[in-house]
């Protein structure tokens, strides 16, 4: 069954005969780009955004992948607080965004003489609100996974086969996701969000989010990192170092991770 997916995802790649990947260094850009390099070659190429959204240890990673699989890579600088209306964090947010991104994209793929862009959601990603899709839809952009019909375990599969690393890499969104919608969103916060979320990393945290209300920070982790979270130790570094950052209180999420923790007030509405 899953051979069968990978079967299609190649079949219909070689269709589109030249594609642009929009690629961020994450589980599902990551397959895509491979498979689409492995079908197409040299016509395939991978666009990577450079905005404050996007932390540059991802960056980092994105570069480093298409430099080991000799990948051509073309950096898009994207910063959405340029974005008419997007520093007010509308719920629509993500469309304003995708929207302006994809279509420097396309602009890249026609300089290059590509046919085609291409972007990573799976099937699991239409049960959320997402509005970004929309953007995505209207402007055209191929959604290969979703196609060959691919979920999120399978896409954690096939990399695990094709010994990818991002095979069981944590799931990640861009850090403008963080703010509770209508918050305005600057500069100085998501530097602040991602500064935070970098330490639960170099700390060992595997899965996280550190979301901000005002001057709060609601931390989610993984129900089993609770313990270790709440080691005098490590509590104590990471309110000091969130406090320095500029936080005024810290709290931890009883929950834990879960993905599109901010949509949860807009289901109640």
């Amino acid at each position: 069954m899953l051979a069968q997916k990978l079967e299609t995802l190649k079949d219909y790649l070689a269709s589109l005969e030249s594609v642009a990947v929009a690629f961020s260094s994450g589980v599902d850009s990551t397959l895509l780009l491979k498979v689409a390099h492995d079908v197409l070659g040299d016509k395939a190429i991978a666009v990577t955004a450079s905005s404050l959204s996007f932390p540059q240890r991802e960056l980092d990673e994105a570069k480093k992948f298409c430099d080991l699989n000799h990948i051509t890579q073309v950096i898009c600088e994207s910063e959405e607080l340029e974005i008419d209306g997007f520093k007010s964090n509308p719920k629509n947010r993500c469309y304003l965004c995708k929207k302006e991104l994809f279509t420097k994209i396309l602009a890249i793929a026609r300089e290059h003489n590509i046919a085609n862009v291409v972007e990573g959601s799976n099937l699991d990603d239409l049960g959320d609100y997402r509005p970004g899709l929309q953007a995505i839809e209207e402007l055209g952009i191929k959604s290969p996974l979703r196609f060959a019909g691919l979920s999120k375990s399978d896409v954690r599969e096939l990399s695990r086969q094709l010994n990818l690393p991002t095979w069981d890499k944590p799931s990640f969104a861009c850090l403008a996701s963080r703010f509770v919608y209508g918050e305005m969103i600057s500069e100085e916060k998501l530097k602040m969000v991602g500064a935070a979320e970098q330490l639960l990393s170099e700390m060992g945290f595997k899965q996280y989010r550190v979301r901000i209300h005002g001057k709060l920070a609601r931390i989610e982790i993984m129900p089993e990192d609770f313990t270790r979270m709440l080691q005098p130790e490590t509590r104590e570094k990471i309110y000091d170092s969130l406090k320095a950052l500029g936080f005024s209180y810290v709290s931890l999420d009883l929950k834990g991770y879960r993905t599109g923790s901010m949509n949860e007030e807009l289901e109640k509405k």
